[in-house]
């Protein structure tokens, strides 16, 4: 069963997902990007290599908390049966034929082993 926690991180993920799209499509890879598309045009001012480092530091913010969120769920994830990553496979138990009396083999006796007489412990000196 899948809990709730782990449901709104999936729906997080989404959507820094799409956040995430919206941030690439935004840049340039000229060095244009959001900045010469809404007034930038050919004029290079402070402004333009703040929108590009913005947009630079929020890919790979972006990227690192889509990280973050993707082990975290795993995390999360409930687990049938404790931390078995293996789901369980039940195992079809495989019966043999009876033996018959001519198969049976005759169990033999081990002979009994010789009694070892009893070691002294050696006496303490002081």
């Amino acid at each position: 069963m899948v809990t709730g926690t782990f449901i709104f991180l999936m729906i997080v993920l989404i959507a820094i997902c799409v956040i995430l799209t919206l941030v690439i499509l935004s840049q340039n890879p000229k060095g244009g990007g959001l900045s010469s598309t809404f007034g930038g045009g050919g004029s290079q001012m402070f402004g333009v290599q703040r929108t590009n480092d913005f947009l630079d530091k929020a890919t790979w913010t972006l990227a690192a908390i889509i990280a973050g969120v993707v082990i975290l769920a795993n995390v999360m994830l409930p687990r049938a049966g404790g931390s078995n990553m293996m789901p369980e496979i039940p195992l079809m138990e495989q019966t043999l034929p009876a033996a018959t009396p001519e198969q049976q083999v005759p169990l033999q006796q081990a002979p009994a082993p010789e009694a070892a007489a009893p070691v002294a412990a050696p006496e303490a000196t002081e």
